[in-house]
Order: C-alpha cells, then structure tokens, then sequence
C-alpha cells in the first residue's frame, strides 16, 4: 500500500472554492495509485466563525474561565468541524473516503491539556479504512488521553499531527499544502527579492521556522526527520503537478554549497537586562520558569544578564520582578534577525558581514548570537525591513562566498 500524507491548512479549506483547489491534488495523489491520508486544520482564520481563535473568542479568550481540558474541549471542535466538510466534499464529488476524529484516528496523547504530547499512534483502524477508501480524512490538532479527554498538543499542532501518521505509516512523502508556492529565502512581504527554495535541508527549515518562518511547524520538521520521510511545502492555488519546496537531506547533495538558505525573524520583542549576582541570577531563572515564563536569546554575564520576551507577555514580566523588588531595565520594539545556513559553519568572516551591513545602515546590534549553522542579531524594530533588505542583499544576491 502506498501511502501518501496530504495535511491543508485553514486557508486552504476556509471555503468552496479553496476545498475544490485541495481537491484536486488529492484525486491527482489517488490517479498515481495512492491511498492518500488528508489531515486538516480548522476553517480559516480569526473571524472565520469555525477557525481557533474566533471559537476563543467565544469564550472570553486567554481570559477564559475555561480550565485547561475544558479549553482543548472548545478547540478541538474546529477541526472535527473542518473534517466533517471536508469529507462531505469528498463524496458528493465521486471519491471514496471516511472522516476520523483524532481520537478515532488513534492519537493517544498525555493529559498536558493545550500542548499535549503524543505517545503513540494507533495505527489499525486507519488501515482498515484505507482497505475499502482512498482517502482517511483525519481532523488535526487534536487526540485523545488514557483517560478519553480530548486534547490538543499546540499551534501548528496539525502540522504535527501530517508528521506523526507520515511517520506512523511510513509514508512516501508528506505534503503541506499552504497559501505560498514553498519556501522563501525571506519573508516575501518585506524582502522585495526573496528567493524561491527548491530543496532545502530538514535542520535549515527547522531553524528557520524556529526563527519566524511560519511555512510549517518545526515539531512536524523535526519528527520527519527522525523518521527519514521528506516533506514538501506546495501551494493548494497552484496546478497538481508544481512540487513546491522539497525538505531533505538525500538530495542536497545535488544542491551547490549556499553559505546562507534564508534570513528569518520574530518581530515584537522587548529586551530585559538585570544586573544581579551569580546567586540571584540562579534564582531570578527558577522565577521566571515557575511563572510560565519562556526566555529566548539569553546572554549571561558576569553581574548581568540579557534576554527577550515576546511584547504581549512583557508586562507580566515587569511585574513579577517588581513585585520581587528586582532593579530591571528594558528595551521595547525589538525584533529578533536569524540568519540561516549550513554553509555558515567554519566560514570565517559572516559575523563580520553583518556587523559591517548593520554599521552601514547605522543600525545597531542590542545583542547577537550564534550556533554551527545560525547567526542571530537583536536590533530596533522600526529598523527591521532595511535590515532584511540589506542582508538579503549581502549573502543573497552576491556571489563573495
């Protein structure tokens, strides 16, 4: 049996018209000798009366008097929504195919009610329907605990869910279909000559949409890759025979040596610095962790340190180390700029790169860092889309390396 894993996002089942474009690619997969498991994420996007945040909303938000299980109740409903349209579409058109809930579909998570881990995946009734169908429509996002509580295991979690059946059926590849063409080298909304990505490596695409590139979730990169499957990223807008973006490592070699695959980033951030003391910066970590608090570019010094926080959860921040009578300081609307690439490792001279194109905009750096294949720079926000332009233009579109 070849198995084929199709997952369409919210855009690209927010309407008729959309759910005909992702149609066809799925009778296309089924004309090649498929047995094609779709999954799904709900209808659309804030606004849409079916889509994650607008059924939130119904319930007084992040606000919500709701506790966790009876939040992940509320938003499963979007997909199994989603799925029962889909399905409908399905089989008014011609194409054998049933519909699952993830909990039908044997997605046994924990009980971490919001980001629930999955355990383990049943595979038996799927097989036993893609016996008599050709197509398993599977509502993302979602599972189901020991104890039958439905769960959901987090944004971008029907990413997740196309990655675990992919890897659970040993699946010939995984499509993502979206509302772009595939990878780009940068966002194409601000980076005027972003380049289309042909073939990109699994750790490239995963830094990336660690860093801001929202094409796919890099939990679902991460658990094809550990299961040796390639993904596509397509566009459900364009014909059944475009491939999109190919994430692999078997083919790269293909690929000439690129210094750098993409610039990414992460707007809205505010940088807090704390002079403390090796003792209190002990403490200060345990504080903030017990609050719920996920740090992001840290930078210890000796009597000091440095980190970002998104602006939405700034506040509360700010709060919790007045309470603690804590001496802080903070830098608002900052945006955090991730340059990606395998190439970067043991070239001399990319940091030096940066600095110079950052010097020439007059853009100062607030704070950097960097790994075997990402170099990251925190600078003002308002400065962001010239200095994307810019380094884009420095490792892009020259041919110095």
């Amino acid at each position: 049996m070849k198995i084929l894993i199709q997952k369409f996002g919210g855009t690209s089942v927010k309407d008729e018209e959309s759910r005909l474009a992702a149609e066809k690619h799925i009778i296309h997969a089924v004309s090649l000798g498929y047995k094609v498991i779709v999954v799904v994420s709900a209808i659309g996007r804030l606004g849409d009366p079916y889509a994650t945040d607008s059924l939130l909303a119904m319930v007084d938000g992040e606000k919500t008097y709701l506790d966790l299980r009876e939040r992940d109740m509320l938003l499963s409903v979007g997909e199994t929504i989603s799925t029962a349209v889909f399905t409908n579409q399905l089989k008014k058109n011609g194409i054998h195919a049933t519909g699952l809930t993830g909990q039908s579909a044997g997605i046994l998570t924990n009980e971490d009610f919001g980001q629930a881990k999955v355990q383990k995946v049943n595979t038996s009734l799927i097989y036993e329907y893609l016996k008599i169908n050709d197509v398993v429509v599977v509502a993302g996002f979602q599972g189901v605990s020991e104890h039958g509580n439905i769960t959901t295991i987090g944004r971008g979690g029907s990413d997740t869910t196309a990655a675990l059946l992919g890897a659970a059926f040993e699946a010939e590849c995984i499509d993502i279909f979206t509302d772009v063409s595939g990878m780009m080298t940068a966002d194409p909304r601000l980076v005027e000559k972003a380049q289309f990505l042909q073939v990109v490596s699994y750790n490239e695409v995963s830094n990336m949409a660690h860093e801001g590139a929202k094409v796919i979730d890099p939990r679902a990169v991460e658990i094809a890759q550990q299961a040796g499957i390639p993904v596509r990223i397509r566009s459900t807008y364009q014909p059944v025979t475009d491939m999109g973006t190919l994430i692999t490592n078997s083919e790269m070699q293909s690929v000439p040596q690129r210094l750098v695959t993409g610039i990414a980033h992460v707007p809205h951030l505010v940088q807090f610095t704390i002079e403390t003391t090796e003792a209190l910066q002990e403490s200060l970590f345990n504080l903030l962790a017990q609050s719920g608090f996920s740090l992001d570019f840290i930078n210890i010094f000796p009597g000091k340190i440095v980190f970002t926080l998104p602006q939405a959860i700034s506040e509360k921040a700010k709060q919790l180390l007045n309470d603690q009578n804590v001496t802080f300081a903070t830098h608002e609307n900052c945006a955090k700029v991730a340059i990606v690439g395998a190439g970067i490792t043991g070239v001399p001279g990319v940091t030096a790169k940066i600095v110079t194109a950052m010097s020439e905009l007059q853009i100062p750096i607030y704070q950097s860092a960097d790994s075997y294949t990402t170099i990251w720079i925190l600078i003002e926000e308002k400065k962001l889309k010239l200095a994307l332009n810019k380094l884009h233009e420095v490792f892009l579109q020259t041919n110095d390396y």
